[in-house]
């Protein structure tokens, strides 16, 4: 028996050999018949060698092992402590982020056993009086990722998730399916695409868009105009992707190609922008804003232009970081266009800033903001709100693996495959998901009290100290050009959230 099989490999391993030698696509495998083949395996499963053998604890890219850690028991209620002290070069570490606590502390007014809400400081549409203006629960929410690059089953527990959080789900660009209608409240994105809302042309379709809108919860429109991972690109889904319900969900043929153009055929500048905000706003009631990278400020600049003179407007702003992004994209993109989130963020703001226009908006921040200290720094800098997407897809399961863009991700969020989606439990994977946003607004809050705030958005920039690799640092509104009082709310506000944390801690 055993000589057979015996015989059977060395017969396997001829045959591959002589397939080696007489191919010409790969010249190790050529050189090296059979054991260059090793190379490859070694190569397919590179990112996880480095994340379990290699890689030091802070050291890997985009997300260290020590936040995956963070995010992975801070989903399944484990203890997500550190022991023995830091392990980061702090002195030497430029970009560190520093809080400067308080010598005063505030205390925590609400019980531990509750959802630790924290409601936007702002109310999303009320500086223009949109008729379902409302005021978000939590300031954390799920940034855009859309059905077709993500599984049936990692939205629905996305969406499950965040209905248990009360925390809001961005749809992405790919329409609304019916795994995004298990109870969370949406913001519906409309990318260049249209989809939800595409004519036969592929143009936008305002008949459309009002079915969608009026087909579920939705709170809020997002128009993209670009993202953090591929800012200038328009998006592609692969045939292999494009099953009979994704189709179903953009209004796009089965089995082809899903091609998003770079620009928008519904304007083609500021103007065109605002009119465009402003007509689906008043045919639906519902706050309208937009999200972009930061690459040529004086997009921007023109915007609060417009802005101020015309009295038309977006409800909210979303500046997606550089460094964001879960949307395959090529290399020259992700790693050279549009500015990583701080730089860009604070130039947008400090333009609708210097117009007194700032607080008419609502800002949101992405970019690998889903921890607490990056956070925290952000509400300082003037957000209002902060949404995420890879830190989610980590709490319901993704290990970093790296394959989202070739269909084949090992834990079935990023794929369409249904033997890797089954291993994905979306009741399971929902608790996660809430857990994370739970854990991750009550170490929010608890910074917050650190540092003498009861609302992140009662956060200064010059509470933060930003450290160089010389011993040295500098305070965040210094490095930023913010003048005093720059980067949280007007006046009436700040005395409106301390009585708004009070009450929803009485209220849980």
């Amino acid at each position: 028996m055993w000589s057979d099989i015996g015989i059977g490999i060395g017969v396997v391993l001829a045959i591959v050999a002589i397939r080696d030698l007489l191919q010409k696509k790969h010249a190790i495998i050529r050189n090296f018949p059979v054991i260059g083949h090793f190379r490859y395996m070694i190569e397919a499963i590179g990112p996880e060698l480095r994340q379990y053998i290699v890689a030091k604890n802070d050291e890997e890219r985009p997300f260290s092992r020590d936040q995956r850690r963070w995010v992975y028991t801070s989903s399944k209620k484990q203890n997500n402590y550190f022991g023995f002290g830091t392990d980061n070069d702090l002195e030497t570490a430029p970009g560190h982020i520093i809080l400067r606590h308080s010598a005063f502390p505030v205390a925590p007014a609400a019980p531990d056993d509750q959802l630790h809400l924290i409601p936007c400081a702002k109310v999303m549409g009320g500086a223009r009086g949109r008729a379902k203006a409302f005021r978000p629960d939590s300031v954390f929410s799920v940034s855009a990722m859309s059905f077709g690059s993500l599984s049936a089953n990692a939205v629905q527990a996305l969406n499950r998730g965040c209905a248990e959080s009360r925390s809001l789900h961005n749809t992405g660009e790919g329409g609304i399916s019916e795994h995004h209608r298990k109870g969370a409240g949406l913001i519906y994105q409309l990318g260049t695409g249209y989809f939800g809302a595409r004519a036969p042309d592929g143009t936008f379709s305002m008949d459309r868009f009002l079915e969608t809108v009026a087909s579920a919860d939705v709170r809020a429109v997002e128009v993209k105009l670009s993202q953090g991972a591929k800012p200038g690109k328009g998006g592609v889904l692969p045939a292999a992707k494009v099953t009979p319900e994704i189709a179903r969900t953009r209004g796009i043929p089965v089995g082809e190609a899903c091609l998003s153009p770079a620009h928008h055929t519904a304007f083609q500048d500021s103007s065109g922008l605002l009119d465009f905000v402003e007509e689906l706003a008043e045919r639906t009631g519902i706050p309208v804003g937009i999200k972009s990278a930061v690459g040529d400020i004086g997009f921007f600049e023109e915007l609060a232009h417009q802005m101020e003179t015309t009295g038309r407007g977006v409800d909210f702003i979303q500046i997606d970081g550089s460094e964001g992004g879960t949307g395959a994209a090529p290399l020259a993109f992700t790693d050279h266009v549009s500015m990583p989130f701080k730089l860009g963020f604070t130039q947008v703001w400090r333009t609708f800033a210097e117009r007194g226009i700032q607080d008419d908006v609502v800002w949101i921040g992405s970019g690998k903001l889903g921890f607490p200290a990056p956070a925290c720094l952000a509400f300082s800098l003037g957000c209002d709100m902060i949404g995420m997407a890879r830190e989610p897809m980590l709490a319901i399961g993704c290990i970093q693996a790296q394959q989202c863009h070739t269909g084949h991700c090992p834990t079935g969020v990023a794929t369409q495959g249904k033997w890797l989606m089954r291993g994905l439990d979306p009741t399971h994977k929902a608790y996660r998901m809430a857990n994370f946003m739970v854990t991750l607004r009550k170490e929010t809050l608890e910074l917050c009290h650190a540092m003498g705030a009861e609302h992140p958005g009662l956060l200064s920039p010059d509470q933060f100290a930003i450290l160089d690799d010389r011993f040295g640092s500098n305070s965040a509104d210094t490095m930023f050009s913010y003048e005093p009082g720059w980067g949280h709310p007007a006046e009436g506000l700040r005395d409106e959230l301390v009585t708004l944390m009070k009450r929803d801690a009485d209220v849980a």
